[in-house]
């Protein structure tokens, strides 16, 4: 019950209904549960006015309304008042259930986005250490299980409040025979207690086989190339099929329990009310008050039967509560500082101070103490062996992480003090993994700029050469790409990516192997477009190739995530240090006949 109400700790802030909904909801509720109440106990005076017996007690006191009708109306008009309670009782559980399926509806819509809005807001070191299928599983098994484990708290308290109205009429009609009911009813709940002890483990299990589930349902699709490349179809599918029954057994065993309340508590139920029944046959006197005390009591019981089943399916649901708490609470989490402040552009350029990066699963450092320039309106290019830190310096640029000491400036101004939004928007970003949503080709270069007109789209297409390839497919710039892109080469996803930056015209560009999957002649027209593009603009270059960079300004050389060489291209060289032993590796001794 504690990890359950941390849980709605945590959830309750992501949900914003109107003011009036959850009155209105128990009113409804309490209401049509009052209506049924009426209407049973009119049964009373019914059968005393028909044989003819004394009124006393409660059905004296229902049967006052009706003492001033005229004997020949009086029956039909008690019949009324069943039926009109009968009408308005159902007429109030349908407004009752339109409006919780509506309120049900925008918590799920509510969970959802909030646990999306969290997912985007956090870190990306907090990302890093997570299982996908896990978040896939939290966002969207998880998120409908929260509301029906809402659903199930608001069911509790309505039929709580009917068994105590009905409880209140039981005990206005008999108290000695409702005292008996009660204790015969609570020895019923702990003996189905005792039955569903395991619910709660139950629902553990079920989150767990969801989770695994879902991460090898991310894996199969990730990796379906390499999975076909290697043959491995029929492994995978064991896999998957060995999780698939995990889920099986153990929904079936959690629906086991739950289904075991029902007849259950119903047999049992049974069993008191026959034996009800046969104590109020030796007083016939009493017969109109027994009868109406056991319909009271039959119409109470499924009420009771509910609260123990919605019980039980609540512990089922706790665990996914307990995720979803798990993944709203910032307890654990981090953030990246955000400020609010913009500059007019970028005029003299970023400044590396002594910084240092270290991932939240590494042990050591990605960036040691770093410092370097990157100068606006000039082409940087980043070199060094794989591990050296250049990505680590992109994603700073980014702000996908922040540093673990040291700071970044932009004209000054410390980097964390920026609009984050903002900042994003002066960077356009083509990395050597391109990403292609499952859209028209028109919209995968909109990504860039969202407003973007049809003749932007096209000539940045055009820029990147991508425009000759485009106009070759079936519906040209309305062609929908598929998942990850697959009607394209890689080569032409790239020419994509790059098409997608250029549309955003921004001010900062950022090229992380953004030629890579392009043949010779692709790449040379590429590059001589970024050349065009680059100019007076700020340009970072990460490249393997070095002959990609041959036309940068600058350069920085970093290895083991420390600069130990800057400068430009032709003094680097002639200096013979890594960038030297770099380009004469790629070269093949092009280097050496240089310094000779």
């Amino acid at each position: 019950m504690k990890s359950l109400l941390s849980a709605l700790r945590a959830l309750l802030p992501l949900v914003e209904l109107p003011r009036w909904a959850v009155p209105v909801l128990v009113v409804l509720g309490l209401s049509a549960a009052l209506a049924e109440a009426v209407s049973i106990s009119l049964i009373i005076p019914l059968i005393q006015h028909f044989a003819n017996s004394g009124v006393s007690g409660i059905g004296a006191w229902l049967l006052q309304p009706f003492e001033n009708v005229p004997e020949p109306w009086r029956a039909p008009l008690i019949g009324g008042a069943i039926l009109g309670s009968v009408v308005a009782k159902n007429v109030l559980s349908y407004a009752y259930v339109c409006l919780f399926s509506w309120v049900n509806a925008s918590l799920s819509h509510q969970l959802r986005t909030g646990i999306l809005r969290q997912l985007l807001r956090v870190s990306q070191s907090y990302l890093d250490t997570q299982d996908m299928g896990k978040l896939m599983n939290t966002l969207g098994n998880d998120t409908w299980r929260a509301s029906s484990a809402f659903g199930l708290l608001a069911t509790l308290l309505i039929n709580a409040c009917l068994v105590f109205i009905f409880a209140l009429l039981l005990l206005a009609i008999s108290w000695p025979l409702t005292l008996v009911t009660g204790l015969v009813l609570f020895a019923i709940s702990r003996i189905i207690r005792f039955m569903t002890r395991r619910a709660r483990r139950l629902g553990d299990e079920a989150v767990k086989a969801n989770q695994h589930a879902s991460q090898r349902m991310v894996e199969v699709f990730s990796g379906m190339r390499l999975i076909r490349a290697y043959g491995r179809e029929a492994h995978e599918m064991r896999r998957y099929e060995q999780a698939s029954r995990n889920i099986q057994r153990t929904f079936f065993r959690m629906d086991r329990v739950s289904a075991s309340v029902g007849p259950v508590s119903e047999i049992l139920a049974m069993v008191l009310l026959i034996a009800l029944l046969l104590l109020s046959i030796r007083d016939p006197s009493s017969l109109a008050t027994s009868v109406t005390f056991l319909l009271l009591l039959y119409r109470l019981h499924p009420r009771v039967r509910q609260i123990e089943s919605d019980r039980v399916a609540l512990r089922t649901l706790t665990p996914s509560l307990v995720e979803l708490g798990a993944v709203m609470s910032r307890d654990d989490k981090t953030y990246l500082d955000n400020g609010d402040k913009r500059l007019a552009g970028l005029d003299r350029g970023i400044e590396f101070n002594g910084v240092t990066l270290r991932y939240a699963a590494s042990e050591r450092d990605a960036l040691a103490e770093t410092s370097l320039v990157i100068p606006a309106g000039r082409t940087t290019a980043l070199v060094g062996p794989s591990g050296a830190g250049k990505s680590s310096v992109i994603s700073l640029l980014c702000r996908f992480y922040d540093p673990t000491s040291g700071d970044i400036r932009v004209d000054g101004v410390p980097l964390r003090e920026l609009d984050p939004g903002w900042w994003r928007e002066q960077i356009a970003l083509v990395s050597q993994d391109v990403h292609v949503f499952n859209a028209t080709i028109a919209e995968n270069i909109a990504y860039g700029k969202l407003d973007a007109t049809h003749d932007e789209i096209v000539a940045a297409a055009r820029r990147a050469h991508a425009l000759a390839f485009i106009e070759k497919l079936p519906h040209g710039f309305d062609t929908v790409l598929g998942d990850r892109g697959f009607r394209l080469s890689g080569g032409q996803r790239q020419r994509l990516a790059l098409a997608r930056a250029l549309v955003r015209d921004p001010q900062i560009l950022i090229l992380d192997e953004a030629t890579n999957a392009l043949d010779s002649i692709s790449e040379r027209l590429v590059q001589d477009a970024l050349e065009s593009f680059g100019r007076d603009r700020t340009v970072i270059i990460i490249a393997h190739r070095l002959s990609t960079i041959e036309h940068a300004d600058h350069v920085v050389v970093l290895e083991s995530g420390r600069v130990v060489e800057r400068g430009a291209p032709r003094v680097l060289l002639a200096a013979g240090g890594l960038f030297a032993e770099l380009h004469a590796l790629q070269s093949g001794g092009l280097h050496e006949s240089h310094t000779r």
